[in-house]
């Protein structure tokens, strides 16, 4: 019974967590493919007997071949082939080596989904050819080929052009076999007919208004015939193109603002290489204010808003249906401006019930205008607790003004309460209010000092009749 009790509790979650340990390693072992050894992320195969015949694979239902990251195999004379989905399953891969190894075909879309590679080594293997389309999708910043048999033909040039192009001075000692089986250096190898090809994409002005359509023609040259493609990105306008071998074109219809700034290319591709030319798209379109909230505070006040246009549009604020003037208490800020896209804030300093009311943005170019409008309420009006009206001082600065020659009307809204005129209507206010409160002071001191008169001669009466008479 003591013996049942002791082995519950703290000492029996020991024991399980013990045996799910040893059951997930007897797990990674039973699925790491023999005689290969496997962690999470590294599988590496160097026992050349017996060796691998194949592409190592984990079992199905193993730890997720995803999060592998290298695969290192050596000496493994008997690998001869990587086949197409050998190696898709390693979508997490960044190193693969196979070096002093049998391998002598690498199938075409065998790292097509292995986007993550960056490092391929395939070093003393048995390789006779290689293509560029293995690798042209991926963004490699090594691919070490030394000590193969390549046969000197078109299909390696592309390796000499790599070689050329790479800006590091280091270079492979790269060979191959020509027809007298006699080693040529890659870097003196001439093959003719087999060069890089040319494009000449033939586009006219890309600046177009949205809605309107453009056609691009394309013209592509070269031996071995390259093949040619357009690569619009991803384009929101319609388009259609239409290609042989050595031309194509590319209409664009009812072109859409979100399209301005894209580029489109026209691309040619053989076995040595490909060779691109390339267009910027710029859309005119009118302006439209796509974001205006009301105000937040930070180190200023802000009431922010975004605006897209093409070209850049010019911004007008009006407050209360009038222009407003700016000035560096209240001025319009730009932060962020992505190509088409405006994204700011009309900032303003320590605003005051002065500034509460409506903000109307107006954004215009010369493909049109928009405006949105924004209420905007700062602090409440001093001593208008019970929400009187708060727009006293506004109608009295009207009744002001309305003799002023001061005021500039807009064409197409009423004048504004400008910086200016907001001083000189504070400093009216404070006069006003100072002239009040002094005449108040003035009655007071009056009535204290006839009141204190008064008390003089009320007291001298009461003593006059308290003096007694004689007889």
């Amino acid at each position: 019974m003591l013996s049942w009790t002791r082995w519950h509790g703290p000492a029996m979650a020991r024991l399980w967590g013990i045996c799910w340990l040893i059951l997930g390693f007897w797990r990674s072992a039973l699925a790491c493919p023999q005689p290969c050894k496997c962690s999470a992320s590294r599988i590496w195969c160097s026992n050349p007997s017996p060796g691998i015949v194949a592409f190592p694979r984990l079992e199905p239902n193993s730890a997720d071949p995803e999060n592998i990251t290298e695969i290192f195999i050596a000496n493994q004379k008997r690998l001869e082939i990587i086949n197409e989905d050998d190696v898709e399953a390693y979508v997490g891969l960044r190193n693969l080596t196979i070096v002093d190894s049998g391998l002598k075909f690498v199938a075409h879309k065998a790292f097509l989904k292995n986007s993550n590679l960056q490092h391929i080594n395939l070093t003393r293997n048995k390789l006779t050819s290689l293509s560029r389309k293995h690798f042209q999708h991926l963004d490699l910043s090594e691919l070490i080929l030394v000590g193969n048999p390549f046969v000197c033909s078109c299909d390696i040039m592309w390796i000499k052009t790599l070689q050329e192009a790479k800006s590091s001075p280091e270079t492979q000692d790269l060979y191959c076999l020509n027809e007298s089986s006699k080693n040529i250096p890659l870097a003196n190898l001439q093959i003719p007919n087999c060069g890089l090809p040319s494009v000449n994409l033939i586009a006219p002005n890309l600046t177009v208004e949205e809605g309107k359509s453009i056609t691009l023609s394309c013209r592509v040259a070269g031996d071995p015939l390259p093949n040619m493609y357009w690569d619009v990105g991803n384009l929101v306008s319609k388009h259609m193109n239409e290609t042989n071998q050595t031309q194509g074109s590319l209409k664009i219809t009812n072109i859409s603002a979100d399209d301005s700034g894209k580029q489109i290319s026209c691309v040619a591709e053989n076995l040595v290489g490909e060779d691109q030319d390339s267009v910027n798209l710029t859309v005119h379109f009118a302006p439209t204010i796509t974001f205006l909230e009301s105000p937040t505070s930070d180190h200023h006040w802000c009431i922010p808003f975004t605006v897209k246009g093409n070209p850049k549009p010019a911004l007008q604020w009006f407050y209360n249906g009038a222009i407003l003037n700016e000035s560096k208490y209240i001025c319009t800020k730009i932060h962020v401006t992505n190509h088409t896209e405006y994204h700011g804030c009309l900032q303003l300093d320590n605003p005051t019930h002065m500034n509460n009311g409506d903000y109307t943005l107006i954004a215009q170019n010369e493909y049109g205008k928009d405006e949105r409008q924004v209420s905007a309420h700062f602090m409440g009006w001093p001593g208008d607790i019970d929400g009187g009206n708060p727009d006293y001082l506004g109608e009295l600065y009207e009744d002001w003004t309305a003799t002023s020659d001061t005021t500039n009307r807009s064409s197409e809204m009423p004048s504004t309460v400008d910086e200016p005129g907001r001083e000189h209507l504070s400093v009216y206010a404070v006069v006003v209010i100072a002239s009040v409160v002094g005449f108040c002071l003035l009655v007071m001191l009056f009535l204290l000092k006839l009141a204190r008169h008064s008390k003089f001669g009320m007291k001298g009466f009461v003593l006059f009749h308290k003096i007694p008479l004689d007889g």
